[in-house]
């Protein structure tokens, strides 16, 4: 079983914490709730200091600190439905401010969401305020659930990477003379942008005035950018990716995230920034794409390490 910086790091790849609602995934809580009678059913993600609802049906708040999480324990056993038939009867539960106080958990049933890598990354679950256990046909179909919302995942993660694909390859195989060589490849670097905590931000704005403010702002950014570069906006987003050309993107970079820090400010959340350069003249974008990826992964640490404010 991946470590836990591992895991955090195939849970990154994937884009959903932070992202905005979607159907699909609204439709498995819901079908989760009705097929095992239980009146909270979530699609549940554990990042680094916090558990993420991507579908909720019963529950309003959209996280929970990871460290009362149920499905923090139950991701430990990646291959098993974890259920807890009374959380008063169970000495690792008894005390949570999640049984003790709102939503007053008694009984939690969750399936954990697993990589092919092998990484638990979150759950299906399933909550009731009074003791009870799942039949055999509800486990199988709180099992099947978290199988389908797995598949959903890599379905986007491959939809994104050929997105990523068409944009960027064609792009950075641009030469630097008409007719050059493959050797004479213009160097290139890849930027990653990504606004935080965007599903929370688009609840407390509204997702139109968010729309309007990243449609605006996909304008300004193109234009401080030279003839060449590129920067686009992930489709549902609050990311953007950006190929700048030649041996010193620092300027570029700079403009960029001069743009960003008024983003920031405007909508009251962090923008974080992945960067890597090529290295050769033929290493693939994706693979410089993958590299900014995991800088990116490192600010988030940062960022979620420090003490709040």
């Amino acid at each position: 079983m991946p470590n836990e910086v591992q895991r955090q790091r195939e849970l990154d790849v994937y884009r959903v914490v932070d992202s905005l609602p979607e159907a699909a995934y609204d439709d498995i809580a819901r079908l989760a709730s009705m097929l095992c009678d239980a009146p909270i059913a979530l699609i549940s993600l554990i990042d680094r200091d916090r558990q993420w609802f991507k579908a909720r049906t019963g529950l309003q708040v959209p996280e929970t600190p990871r460290e009362v999480a149920f499905c923090d324990h139950a991701i430990r056993q990646p291959d098993r439905l974890m259920e807890v038939p009374d959380a008063l009867n169970d000495e690792r539960f008894v005390d949570n401010p999640l049984v003790t106080g709102e939503p007053n958990m008694r009984f939690y049933a969750g399936m954990p969401l697993v990589t092919p890598g092998g990484a638990a990354i979150g759950t299906v679950c399933v909550i009731d305020d009074r003791p009870r256990t799942l039949d055999d046909t509800q486990r199988a179909a709180l099992e099947s659930l978290a199988r389908l919302t797995m598949n959903l995942m890599e379905a986007t993660r491959r939809e994104r990477q050929l997105e990523r694909a068409v944009r960027l390859e064609p792009a950075a195989r641009v030469t630097a003379v008409a007719g050059a060589s493959d050797s004479a490849l213009r160097p290139y670097a890849i930027a990653i942008f990504q606004i935080q905590d965007f599903a929370n931000v688009a609840e407390l704005q509204g997702a139109r005035t968010i729309e309007r403010t990243l449609q605006e702002a996909d304008r300004v950014l193109h234009s401080v950018l030279a003839p060449g570069d590129s920067i686009d906006r992930v489709t549902g987003s609050g990311e953007f990716v950006a190929l700048l050309h030649g041996d010193s993107p620092e300027a570029a970079l700079t403009a960029l995230r001069g743009r960003f820090d008024a983003i920031e400010r405007e909508l009251g959340t962090r923008v974080l920034l992945g960067f890597a350069r090529a290295t050769s003249a033929d290493e693939s974008p994706e693979a410089v794409y993958l590299r900014a990826d995991a800088v990116l992964t490192s600010a988030k640490d940062t960022v979620r390490s420090r003490p709040p404010a």
